[in-house]
């Protein structure tokens, strides 16, 4: 079923607001923009592990990977923990540093989950659609991000 970006985000509230522990939350977030998003073949939550420089692969929805351990630096979520910027890369083919996790995949879109400035995560998006992001999925899952941000933080508050 596919919904309107701002219905997508109400969802995302609701499914953050819910008393189910955090990784079966961040699997509905998954499957909701998977299945909402057209050209979203692949949506994944990588959150960080500063101490030992990776990324771990917390949920995911879509065909199973082996990348479920990323070092910084290695491949677009690796370059994105380290510079805390979104990297859209229209083709894979032309990136020297991709991690191919799926032979269909064309492009792919990374988006940092910042809180106080730290790179605490990203939410990964494969395409198997050549140049399948724009600036407005960018804004979208900005503001995917702040949302799980925030709920982070508040996590993190209720354990302190």
């Amino acid at each position: 079923m596919i919904l309107s970006k701002k219905k997508i985000l109400e969802k995302i509230k609701t499914i953050l607001s819910e008393t189910n522990n955090w990784e079966k939350k961040l699997f509905k977030i998954c499957r909701t923009i998977k299945s909402s998003m057209k050209k979203y073949d692949w949506v994944g939550f990588y959150f960080s592990d500063s101490k030992n420089r990776k990324l771990n692969l917390i949920a995911f929805s879509g065909k199973k990977t082996e990348h479920t351990e990323i070092p910084f630096g290695k491949g677009i979520c690796g370059q994105v923990a380290i510079s805390n910027k979104t990297l859209i890369v229209p083709d894979v083919k032309a990136e020297k540093n991709y991690i191919s996790c799926n032979i269909n995949v064309k492009s792919e879109i990374v988006v940092p989950i910042l809180t106080n400035g730290s790179n605490i995560g990203q939410i990964d998006i494969d395409s198997n659609t050549i140049n399948a992001f724009s600036n407005k999925d960018k804004i979208f899952l900005q503001e995917v991000c702040n949302l799980i941000s925030k709920k982070h933080k508040e996590r993190l508050s209720n354990y302190n």
